[in-house]
């Protein structure tokens, strides 16, 4: 009891030296916390970029659960999976830094190449939201694989190419009539966008990327559904999908590899997406940083 009530009477007579002390207490505190937190952060990064050169993924998820970054970019991906490859199943890394991607098992290299990535562009849309093109980080996986893939344009594609082009947009709805000035409509016909003339003749018309559909000033952007909203050989010859629309695939753009210049997906040469097809199963983990 006499030790509280000499307690008390320090900060009751103390005044201001006594609250200062403290003040400074929590001030020394909250300062070695803003400094853990940047170191934490910047050794992650180092370790991060360590990664592919030392083959290190336990290092990688365990940085990532020290600094609380151990999720997935993508929701869905690799739900219930382990986080680490076993020792004889082999892994992609792509780099978004470097534009490069290595295929490896263990200490081997199997595969590697230069890849585009994202661009980080921003594309706004309307309602004030935006569209954002970046490569996702984080640990992803084969899910399915094709070839000759087509391409089903998002609406950003054609919000982008009006803007480009200085032209205004109209969006198909089956069952719509877009009327053009030489008396003919432009309407869905089963799965064709078509030009139907005033004497019955019908005619469907050709879409494909930088030549999409125009009338009247506007981009006519095509139902979902229909041939016209399906591009081909814009992906290249084949595709390693990756989830949520993105995917490892080819080009018909060859000069832009080992540029960020992509929407998002990782673009390789055709005649390396050919080889990964061959080498990569369904199921393989991909580490993108």
């Amino acid at each position: 009891m006499a030790f509280m009530s000499r307690f008390i009477d320090f900060f009751r007579h103390g005044g201001k030296s006594a609250w200062g002390a403290i003040g400074a207490v929590f001030l020394t505190f909250g300062l070695s916390t803003a400094l853990l937190a940047t170191t934490a952060e910047t050794r992650y990064r180092r370790d991060v970029t360590r990664m592919v050169f030392n083959d290190n993924l336990d290092l990688l998820e365990d940085v990532k659960r020290r600094v609380g970054a151990a999720r997935d970019t993508l929701d869905t991906a690799l739900a219930g999976s382990p986080e680490v490859p076993r020792e004889d199943q082999a892994y992609i890394v792509v780099s978004i830094q470097d534009n490069r991607l290595w295929y490896k098992r263990g200490d081997s290299t199997l595969f590697t190449t230069g890849v585009a990535t994202g661009s980080g562009k921003v594309l706004e849309r309307e309602g004030g939201n935006e569209w954002k093109f970046e490569t996702p980080r984080g640990r992803l996986v084969v899910q399915s694989k094709d070839t000759s893939p087509a391409w089903i344009p998002p609406d950003w594609h054609f919000v982008e190419q009006a803007k480009k082009r200085g032209l205004g947009l109209v969006k198909l709805s089956r069952g719509q009539s877009i009327p053009t000035p030489d008396g003919a409509v432009i309407t869905v016909a089963g799965s064709d966008v078509v030009m139907r003339y005033p004497d019955g003749r019908q005619v469907a018309l050709e879409a494909t990327d930088g030549r999409e559909i125009v009338a009247n000033g506007n981009i006519i952007v095509p139902p979902f559904g229909t041939n016209q909203r399906k591009y081909k050989d814009v992906l290249g010859t084949a595709r390693l999908n990756l989830g949520d629309g993105y995917a490892l695939h080819g080009t018909n753009r060859p000069e832009t590899i080992g540029r960020s210049v992509s929407h998002g997906c990782v673009r390789l040469r055709n005649e390396d997406i050919e080889m990964l097809y061959q080498m990569v199963p369904v199921g393989t983990p991909v580490y993108i940083y």
